[in-house]
């Protein structure tokens, strides 16, 4: 049975998403005495973020997906994650069991106003889709260059990986040095294998996060940590 407080929070956030306009799909509680709300906020480096509100009796769990576990240089990518909690505004960063990165919160109900939802979806999206790039960078900056070599060396569009072109070794904005010295070579040298590597659903949208909620402890262990 739903409790009054669950039942007051969940319409105030209807009425904030529908308000907004946000594209947005409640999950089925299980019988508990929850709601679920899965969100899709549009963004600029990211195609976009997903959000889980978990509302309850005792309040609201916001959880967001931002990118997958870093392929390199875990540490530089926890500290620099550890430093930008600092200020943040009622998110953080964490990590769940399988080390995906993620903002998480929790807040109390009577905290919850439309204002308030509004803050706390901004910082969200400001984070995950403003940060996202930089993770990419510190944690996955191998992937980014071969993924580069690689679409060089077939005359593949380099459109979505503009953005990591400084840190490409011997090139030069706008082409491929003419000696082809780097990892942008024409010939490709140093490129994956057929078929690219994983760097490109990366950098699109960070892959797929696992079906929010199904695991809310995880992500909620790992923060504790």
């Amino acid at each position: 049975m739903t409790s009054q407080v669950t039942t007051d929070l969940s319409g105030t956030i209807e009425d904030f998403l529908g308000e907004r306009e946000l594209t947005y799909s409640r999950k089925d509680s299980g019988g508990k005495d929850a709601d679920y709300f899965v969100i899709e906020l549009p963004g600029e480096k990211k195609l976009k973020t997903t959000v889980l509100l978990t509302v309850g009796p005792h309040g609201l769990r916001l959880e967001a997906f931002v990118c997958r576990k870093p392929d390199e240089n875990h540490e530089g990518v926890y500290k620099w994650m550890l430093k930008r909690n600092r200020r943040l505004y009622g998110v953080a960063y964490t990590l769940d069991n399988a080390g995906d990165i993620y903002l998480v919160g929790r807040h109390s109900a009577d905290s919850i106003t439309a204002a308030e939802l509004d803050r706390l979806l901004g910082q969200t999206l400001e984070a995950a889709d403003g940060d996202f790039n930089v993770l990419l960078e510190i944690g996955f900056i191998t992937s980014i260059r071969r993924e580069w070599a690689w679409r060089v060396s077939r005359g593949e569009s380099l459109n979505n990986l503009k953005a990591f072109e400084h840190l490409i070794e011997g090139h030069e904005p706008g082409g491929v040095r003419p000696d082809g010295v780097g990892v942008g070579r024409a010939d490709g040298a140093g490129a994956p294998p057929a078929g690219g590597s994983r760097a490109e659903s990366v950098v699109q949208n960070g892959v797929a996060p696992r079906d929010l909620g199904d695991d809310e402890d995880d992500v909620s262990d790992s923060a504790k940590a």
